[in-house]
This record gives C-alpha cells, sequence and structure tokens, in this order.
C-alpha cells in the first residue's frame, strides 16, 4: 500500500491505496475520523486489516491543535467535554463536509459507495457526517464514539432510515461510557434504523475482536474492488 500527505483546501489529508492504484482507477471509498488528541495518521494502520488491495482511504486530520503535554500536539475537532462552542462545532462539521466532497471528487467515488467510519469523537463526527448522507455512505461505523446532541442529530436525518450501521463499544471504556452507546443504540432504533450493536471486554481501543468483526461487515456492507 501507499501512502501520500496532502495539504487540501480546508483539512490536511492521508490518502492511502493500493500499490496497483492508478488515478483513472474506480475503488470504493474509506473514511476514517480519528479521535480528540490523536491526527490523521492514528487509523491508516486500520487499512490493511480491512483490505489492503479493495479499497482506497482517507484520513482527514481535526483542525483544532491541543496541545497535550510539553511539545505534544493532538488534534480535535472540538474542545471535549462540552468546552466548545456551537460554532466551534459547527466549523468542523463543515470542513468535514467540504473534505467529504473533494474526496469524492478525487477518487471519482460514485454514490454510495463509500463508507465513514470514526473512532471517539471523530465517531461523534461520523454521526454528524453521515446519517445526514445516506446518498453518500453505504453505511457507517461508530467506535467508541461519543453522541452529538440527539434534537441536532434528529434535525438532518434523511427520509430513508435504512443506512447500515455498526457500532461498538467497550465495557470498561473510561472515556466514552458504555451508556452512551446504549443512548446512540435507542436514538438510532427509535428513528427506524437498525444499528449492528457489539459490546467488548475492552477499553478506549480499537481490539483485534472488534477488527474481527468488523471487516466481515465492511466487506458485505461495502464489497472491495476485486
Amino acid at each position: 500500500m501507499r501512502s501520500e500527505i496532502h495539504e487540501g483546501a480546508g483539512l490536511q489529508y492521508i490518502t492511502v491505496v493500493p500499490d496497483e492504484y492508478t488515478p483513472d482507477s474506480s475503488y470504493p471509498l474509506v473514511i476514517m475520523l480519528h479521535g480528540f488528541g490523536a491526527n490523521m495518521q492514528d487509523l491508516m494502520g486500520l487499512a490493511p486489516a480491512i483490505n489492503p488491495t479493495g479499497y482506497v482511504y482517507a484520513c482527514p486530520n481535526a483542525p483544532i491543535p491541543f496541545q497535550l503535554g510539553p511539545g505534544q500536539t493532538g488534534f480535535g475537532w472540538m474542545t471535549p467535554r462540552g468546552g466548545g462552542t456551537p460554532e466551534e462545532t459547527e466549523n468542523s462539521v463543515q470542513l468535514v463536509g467540504d473534505f467529504i466532497d473533494t474526496i469524492f471528487e478525487e477518487f471519482n467515488v460514485k454514490p454510495r459507495q463509500a463508507l465513514l467510519l470514526g473512532f471517539s469523537q471523530g465517531g461523534g463526527m461520523t454521526y454528524r457526517c453521515g446519517l445526514s448522507r445516506a446518498d453518500k455512505f453505504a453505511g457507517l461505523v461508530a467506535l467508541s464514539a461519543t453522541l452529538p446532541e440527539q434534537d441536532e442529530l434528529a434535525a438532518g436525518l434523511p427520509e430513508d432510515h435504512s443506512q447500515p450501521i455498526f457500532i461498538a463499544q467497550g465495557r470498561y471504556d473510561q472515556m466514552v461510557s458504555e451508556d452512551t452507546a446504549h443512548s446512540a443504540r435507542s436514538f438510532l432504533e427509535n428513528n427506524g434504523y437498525s444499528p449492528d450493536f457489539h459490546l467488548y471486554d475492552m477499553g478506549h481501543e480499537i481490539s483485534s475482536e472488534v477488527m474481527q468483526d468488523l471487516v466481515p461487515w465492511i466487506a458485505k456492507i461495502l464489497p472491495p474492488k476485486p
């Protein structure tokens, strides 16, 4: 696989493509949104585990830098634990929306030939930016995900509520509680969705057990290029 860093008009991002990829190729797309305090490189390691030859991958960098310690900078989509402003969140949502449009055009991706995946705060962004774009994304993946305000999500839901959604949550997660995942499941089910819900004996992480369930789910929802 080959990776390349792009500056982008709004968000810096990394693309990961199969060795045999050429610009005139047509591949399904997986977009991955990292969690708070990480960066665009954090989830790119999932690409070879998902499928090294059947997809193209894009991982944007969140727009807001945070000093996590001396000489240590991480990035976030918003200030955590409710410390940000609505404008901050709206800006990140707009930037991700613009990025989605850009990357679809860059890779010449057809509607519903893509999947949006997010971890932690990036999972919250997946709900925000993916549920309203069922015309673009064949499915969503929310891993140890935060949950945006439900009224906010409900206002942006499309008429069609058949979009497949994979939810994974750790029972021992000290960053995002199990209750949050159950609330997300209830919200989705109450609005006509049928999420594929999984609990694991893990903390705030993406375990091998998650990947064992997730990889075949992705292949079913968004079949890889042969």
